[in-house]
């Protein structure tokens, strides 16, 4: 594989005031280029943009490298999110180079993803129908809700009664405890036939092994790298994965996590992470891998500005997974995002 010559880094803004942000990064060299996106928190603060700067842009230019694994190295000297953009923009580069789909390198096989929608939080009930409406009404198959101690029965319930059949997932976002006041909760939700229950406690397998033996639905605890899978794999902690690059630092690690869960036979579902569309097409091509069973969160936010070319949105609930295309399969619009960016960087300068 010819040397990386170059890594630029771009820390974009949505227009018109809108609060989305991401740093991109493009790798090259003399040959190609690739892409990767890491998302912003929204409290502006952005570690990842040091990381990439300082250590890891630095640690790339020159390497030798035969394979994207090759260059975990580089990709540990800095925070996930930020190996996550590394990995993916060396994924998208050694793709391209080949003319081979990203999709089909990682082992992919469907042609296609079922697509579901992650609804924001909103403690007002009539807002959460109204969109859980909208994402039925879009052809979204799966409805992720999110739920704290105090908001979730009631949430669940309508969304329950309103679509009987949908797939509904419950996230509590870390916010429940194993107390039996707790646990009785999160029973009841079980009652109200959820595929999953996502991250119910904040990192304690254990509660997630004992949840598991009370409920129907499959629990989904937060795995923010390979060993807390696999001690949840020994634990039986569950029995889907949620699967996110960004928290796992990248493709070749959700790869990995993947072939972890699909082997014990846990139900697995993507999402991407940024508003660019660069962190959404690597997570099509992750989803067309065998395991990823659930609907997928993968498509861009409607309504704003191409980044990428075709967009990646689903038509009546189905994305395709682009296979005539190498790399992510998407063009990307280097104009675009070198006009709204709001801080560059390069290397070597």
């Amino acid at each position: 594989m010819p040397r990386i010559i170059g890594c630029d880094a771009f820390r974009v803004a949505m227009p018109r005031g809108r609060r989305p942000e991401s740093v991109l990064v493009r790798l090259t060299t003399d040959a190609a280029a690739g892409w990767g996106e890491v998302a912003v928190p929204a409290s502006g603060a952005c570690p990842a943009w040091a990381d990439i700067a300082e250590r890891m842009g630095p640690a790339l230019i020159g390497l030798d490298w035969d394979r994207p694994e090759d260059v975990s190295a580089a990709a540990d000297l800095g925070s996930r999110d930020a190996a996550a953009a590394i990995d993916t923009a060396c994924w998208d580069l050694w793709c391209r180079a080949r003319g081979l789909p990203l999709a089909h390198a990682l082992g992919g096989t469907r042609t296609s993803i079922v697509t579901g929608a992650r609804l924001p939080p909103e403690p007002v009930l009539d807002i959460v129908t109204t969109r859980a409406n909208r994402a039925v009404g879009a052809g979204h198959t799966r409805v992720t809700v999110e739920v704290r101690p105090g908001w979730d029965i009631e949430p669940v319930r309508a969304i329950r009664e309103a679509y009987p059949a949908l797939a509904l997932v419950v996230d509590g976002g870390r916010s429940y405890t194993p107390s039996a006041e707790h646990m009785a909760v999160l029973e009841a939700l079980d009652a109200y036939g959820p595929v999953a229950i996502e991250r119910p406690f904040a990192g304690d397998l254990p509660a997630h092994a004992a949840l598991q033996l009370r409920v129907g639905a499959a629990v989904a605890p937060g795995i923010g790298d390979l060993d807390t899978l696999d001690a949840a794999l020994a634990l039986d902690a569950g029995r889907a994965l949620h699967l996110r690059p960004d928290r796992l630092g990248g493709l070749t690690a959700a790869r990995s996590a993947h072939d972890r869960a699909y082997a014990a036979g846990w139900d697995v579902w993507c999402s991407g992470a940024g508003a660019f569309g660069i962190g959404q097409a690597a997570a099509v091509a992750l989803a067309a891998l065998p395991g990823c069973t659930l609907p997928s969160d993968v498509t861009d936010p409607a309504g704003g500005p191409v980044f990428v070319t075709p967009p990646v949105r689903s038509s009546g609930g189905v994305v395709g997974v682009p296979l005539t295309q190498p790399g992510l399969g998407h063009e990307i619009d280097e104009d675009r995002i070198e006009r709204l960016a709001t801080r560059r960087l390069r290397i070597p300068a």
